[in-house]
């Protein structure tokens, strides 16, 4: 198997997380054992104190979900250590990790890709070249991963909706704004910043960074049983005649290609159902 999620360890104390399945970055169930390889070494190592979670492939962060596997390959998969299904179960783990999570957002960020960025402790985000987005409902699907759960607590119930419902693209300024991510900064400072703030975290205490962070997750993150539900909804909702319907049309557009269709996933989904 291809490796899809790169470890770097830039440090006992700091580590990268890169993702790399070109040309796309597309989330498939082949990238979930890698994925949760890497997040049960966070969980479980002595010494990480921060993690950055980055990509390779230019344009893109990490996209949506594989829709040219076959479905039986994640559905089939058993429950992780949580009893959620595993890509929830393996976001819910990391935003309880007693380490920092940080996700360097340059690209897109679309369906799975923005469900890591929301499950990761922060999120930095190009300026110019960062786009967040829920795409899900414009192609008849209801989102899946968690991000209902977490991104209304981010961002407000209405601000959160529009997210959803609208299925458009949220540039990197506009995220800020509405607080999706932390930050947004020019590319040109992006890495620098993201490395430094990494690098002071890595140099503190890691009982005391989780020690801190374990009381503002009691008040911040959603319970599992928000989480759950989601799934299931989600997957029953990609084999309705409505989703078939809309995620064909969008193939023969061009989605899962390279070129505009996936460059500009917000407009070509606004008008598949006019």
């Amino acid at each position: 198997m291809t490796k899809q999620i790169h470890l770097t360890r830039r440090s006992p104390y700091y580590w990268r997380v890169t993702i790399n399945r070109p040309p796309l970055n597309i989330f498939g169930p082949d990238t979930i054992p890698q994925l949760n390889e890497v997040i049960t070494a966070i969980e479980t190592d002595e010494q990480v104190k921060v993690v950055v979670f980055d990509s390779a492939i230019e344009g893109f962060f990490l996209t949506h979900y594989d829709f040219l596997a076959k479905i039986e390959d994640t559905t089939s998969l058993p429950p992780g250590p949580t009893g959620l299904q595993p890509l929830p179960d393996m976001l819910v783990r990391l935003s309880r990790a007693p380490v920092a999570s940080i996700a360097l957002i340059r690209g897109r960020a679309t369906g799975v890709g923005s469900e890591l960025a929301l499950a990761c402790d922060m999120r930095f985000a190009s300026r110019e070249k960062a786009i967040l987005s829920h795409f899900e409902v414009g192609a008849g699907i209801v989102p899946g991963g968690g991000p209902m759960a977490r991104l209304p607590r981010l961002m407000g119930r209405g601000r959160a909706l529009e997210v959803f419902l609208g299925a458009d693209d949220i540039p990197g300024d506009l995220a800020e704004r509405y607080g999706y991510v932390n930050r947004s900064l020019p590319d040109a400072e992006l890495d620098e910043f993201v490395d430094s703030l990494a690098n002071r975290i890595a140099s503190f205490d890691k009982r005391v960074i989780s020690e801190t962070k374990r009381f503002v997750d009691v008040a911040s993150l959603p319970p599992d049983y928000e989480i759950a539900p989601e799934w299931d909804v989600c997957f029953a909702s990609i084999m309705r005649p409505a989703a078939q319907e809309r995620i064909k049309k969008l193939m023969e557009q061009g989605f899962h290609k390279p070129g505009d269709v996936e460059t500009r996933l917000g407009y070509y989904v606004g008008q598949v159902g006019r």
